[in-house]
């Protein structure tokens, strides 16, 4: 009997997350508490057939919405996650925000990019699974499934290693991070169709509430809800099917822009 459209994309993230768990010295899934990420944490849940042989890592910039702490802190115990939370906390206390920085740029580079370079040099990651796909965003959509970084996790975007057949570069030099992406391949429809089938839970966020709901889900500086009534994963499903709007259309548009998305990326961003 032929494998589904969704029982394919699972059995192919599950092959790439076991190869990374096989492949590096020390793995961790970044979670973002998002629907991406968390439909990539329940992959790796299946992959291992419950609790997960590796770290989870939330890089907490202290302005993500306190649903997704909630939502965090509930399946980190339900789903015995053990849990690292990476903060920039010098920046923090110094002050940096959104409203201190003079750009979206200089604020991200802080509180996500800097604390994820912290989190991996004190824990001694060499790899990172990550829930990006290449729908999400011109520049994402670059990436390789299996992505090396230099001695400061920057990212050149011009010379990447050729994929072919599904045969995934793993070996690099010494010092070399890799940022590892098992859900390139998928949709932000893909996304939704497997929850449905799954049972996946997702933040609340997700939900119409007053007409307005969030399709992308970050930090709340950063992030505003579309127009919509969709209240369940059934209506989201249907919504997008028809939808002409960006999945990232609710974003900060000054650091969703190609040029500093790029440049965002290009330093070690997520």
């Amino acid at each position: 009997m032929p494998l589904s459209k969704l029982d394919e994309l699972e059995s192919r993230s599950i092959f790439i997350v076991r190869e990374a768990y096989q492949q590096f010295r020390k793995i961790a899934l970044l979670w973002s508490i998002g629907k991406d990420s968390t439909a990539l944490l329940w992959i790796c849940r299946k992959a291992f057939f419950g609790p997960l042989p590796f770290n989870v890592v939330h890089i907490d910039t202290g302005y993500k919405f306190p649903q997704m702490y909630e939502f965090r802190d509930e399946y980190a115990v339900k789903w015995d996650l053990d849990l690292i939370v990476g903060k920039n906390t010098e920046a923090l206390e110094a002050g940096m925000g959104p409203e201190a920085s003079a750009s979206k740029l200089d604020c991200c580079t802080a509180l996500k990019t800097e604390a994820l370079k912290q989190t991996i040099g004190r824990e001694g990651f060499d790899a990172l699974l990550l829930g990006i796909r290449r729908d999400e965003h011109g520049i994402r959509a670059k990436e390789r499934v299996v992505s090396p970084r230099d001695r400061q996790f920057k990212w050149d975007y011009q010379n990447q290693p050729a994929e072919l057949w599904d045969h995934y570069k793993n070996s690099y030099a010494e010092g070399t991070h890799a940022r590892v992406h098992p859900m390139l391949h998928w949709t932000e429809l893909d996304i939704w169709t497997y929850t449905r089938r799954e049972r996946i839970p997702v933040s609340p966020l997700y939900f119409a509430r007053d007409g307005k709901r969030y399709r992308s889900i970050g930090c709340h500086t950063c992030c505003q809800p579309v127009d919509s009534t969709a209240s369940n994963v059934d209506e989201i499903i249907e919504e997008l099917a028809t939808t002409t709007e960006a999945e990232r259309a609710g974003r900060a548009q000054d650091k969703e822009s190609i040029y500093t998305m790029q440049k965002l990326r290009a330093m070690g961003y997520m």
